[in-house]
């Protein structure tokens, strides 16, 4: 018996999939055994693969993790094993940057099997009494947000502020640390702080401690909020009797005339470790998953979110998800890909810490804006 071990994080969309998917693989290959196990999703932003890649064969991750997986050499290139004509036709075939997110340095460190970005979730049914329509841009947010305090509400625990504070910047026209001398221009960077500092004073005073998980089963499970204009979408919600309410989704805010553009890329690839004693079938597993006949098959239907653009519009999956892949599309297609480079998940989690403690009070805009700049040049240097 063969036997892989593999982690992914601990919600629906993360490991229901893989247990099927692992199940179905199994039947037309039973001598091969692949076990699951589950980590945090703050575990998912920031634990090291280094030390992953020493105890599992198959890890789920975020790309921003390539940077330091080409530099520790602790992930296989899958170049190695997967053709030019495979891994072409996986990168033609994926939603927006998912593929790409994964090759760095001129090699693939995983394969693109779950497709995310910051979109907007709302009520229908809460909308509808309070007389108010689905907002399209900024100031419709605020003006909605004036129903009550709570009514719109954005997550806020310090990794997604930080991840807030990016789509604001790459929404305003200005993606952050695109220029090697600073982390964003004031101006912009600036107005990021304002909006996240409004949305932060109309959210639930709970928000500065939610992720995008939190906000969604909140919304799901009571009738506290309407309305979220900024989190990493889960189709789960939006998928009839998962929850007692249904959760709609849709691209987010604009910013002027621009539409909804700069949307933070989020979602995971299947990545395989250096280590991997069982190397051609954890391969054939892991193509296997980002294909598209299983992301639009069992992968979707068992409650994960594919990164094939063909499942993002299936019209069968999107009628199990209430559209939910159509209303969303154009938010990841023109999403924003944060840097990759070695150290760059501890970064984040600095930058993080920052931008948490304007939310706090703490600090000021320009205060914020220069411990940006100086945490960004001593990480880039």
């Amino acid at each position: 018996m063969t036997t892989l071990r593999g982690i992914t994080w601990n919600h629906d969309r993360g490991l229901a999939p893989m247990l099927a998917t692992a199940a179905q693989f199994r039947e037309s290959h039973p001598a091969v055994q692949i076990e699951w196990t589950v980590r945090s999703l703050q575990g998912f932003a920031d634990q090291s693969i280094q030390q992953l890649s020493e105890q599992f064969d198959l890890i789920v991750l975020d790309h921003p993790f390539m940077g330091t997986g080409s530099k520790t050499g602790c992930l296989e290139p899958l170049g190695r094993h997967i053709s030019p004509d495979v891994l072409k036709t996986l990168r033609t075939e994926s939603v927006g940057h998912s593929h790409d997110s994964y090759f760095y340095d001129g090699r693939q460190w995983a394969l693109a099997i779950d497709a995310a970005a910051h979109v907007a979730g709302y009520r229908p049914d809460l909308l509808e009494k309070a007389g108010a329509k689905v907002p399209e841009t900024w100031d419709e947010v605020f003006e909605l947000a004036r129903i009550r305090p709570g009514f719109v509400t954005t997550p806020l625990l310090p990794v997604d502020s930080s991840c807030a504070f990016l789509s604001l910047c790459a929404n305003a026209g200005e993606p952050a640390f695109a220029d090697s001398n600073r982390a964003v221009r004031e101006s912009t960077g600036a107005l990021a702080l304002e909006t996240l500092k409004r949305l932060s004073e109309a959210s639930s005073r709970e928000a500065l401690s939610w992720n995008p998980i939190a906000v969604w089963e909140r919304m799901g499970t009571t009738d506290d909020i309407a309305y979220c204009p900024l989190g990493f979408g889960y189709s789960n919600y939006a998928r009839p009797g998962y929850r007692k309410s249904l959760v709609r989704f849709t691209n987010i805010p604009s910013q002027g005339s621009r539409g909804p553009v700069g949307a933070i890329l989020g979602g995971a690839g299947l990545a395989i470790s250096a280590q991997c004693k069982e190397m051609p079938v954890a391969v054939e597993y892991a193509q296997w998953v980002a294909s598209a006949e299983c992301q639009k098959s069992i992968y979707v239907s068992s409650g994960g979110q594919p990164a094939n653009r063909k499942a993002w519009i299936d019209p069968q999956v999107n009628a199990m998800t209430t559209n939910f892949f159509e209303d969303t599309l154009l938010s990841l297609e023109r999403s924003y890909v944060r840097p990759r480079f070695p150290g760059f998940v501890e970064f984040q989690a600095e930058i993080s810490s920052i931008i948490s403690e304007f939310l706090h009070g703490q600090n000021t805009a320009a205060v914020t804006l220069r411990s940006l700049d100086a945490s960004y040049s001593r990480w880039k240097s």
